[in-house]
């Protein structure tokens, strides 16, 4: 697999897009720091959200950044994504690794230690780490971690992290500084006025 930079991962939200043309914020987004994409989309029908996904694979393909798509590995499969990004709730990670092979990425959603040393040990490529703050971008919110939540899970894993749940360009340093891989948000850039601005601001805070 191709190394991936995973300093910020822009969790593009087909309902947080809010009738805005996703795809041009997403290219806005990768053009002004972006590293890397997590396409969700979970009110899409699955022809409307492949077609999204296809739209999006040849955009960020151009680019070299690379694209997950969240839940749906048969959406990742159909567009040539890196990976698929799994919650709890979702099919197991033994069962989406016999389907995607050795060389796709799996990430998994984790919230607690006990969950993430399980996906560390079932073979997890990443995890997603959150929530680290309050966020209205999810229905179901699990305990907050905070920083010190998250510090710990950093502590008992190995492969790569990135942190989310109400992150942004005023928190991102101090999120970093607990040896995090990276940060993924979505309010903080789908929510902005101006996506490329916001999303310069937040780069420049992670990488300081």
């Amino acid at each position: 697999m191709k190394s991936i930079d995973w300093k910020l991962c822009l969790v593009a939200d087909a309902e947080a897009a809010k009738g805005r043309y996703l795809l041009k914020l997403i290219e806005k987004a990768v053009d002004s720091g972006v590293t890397m994409v997590q396409l969700r989309a979970k009110e899409l029908q699955t022809r409307e959200f492949l077609q999204l996904a296809l739209q999006t694979a040849e955009l960020l393909k151009a680019k070299s950044t690379p694209l997950i798509i969240n839940d749906r590995i048969d959406i990742a499969l159909a567009c040539g994504a890196e990976g698929v990004h799994l919650g709890q709730e979702d099919i197991p990670l033994s069962y989406a690794r016999k389907i995607l092979g050795k060389k796709k990425r799996i990430g998994i959603s984790v919230n607690t230690v006990n969950e993430a040393e399980e996906a560390e040990k079932r073979g997890a490529d990443y995890l997603g780490v959150g929530p680290v703050y309050y966020t209205p971008s999810k229905r179901d919110l699990k305990a907050i971690l905070g920083p010190s939540g998250l510090k710990v899970i950093r502590e008992k894993v190995k492969i790569p992290i990135l942190a989310i749940g109400g992150i942004n360009a005023e928190n991102a340093m101090e999120v970093m500084s607990y040896g995090v891989d990276g940060i993924a948000v979505i309010s903080a850039l789908m929510g902005a006025e101006d996506i490329a601005q916001a999303t310069r601001e937040l780069i420049q805070k992670i990488r300081k």
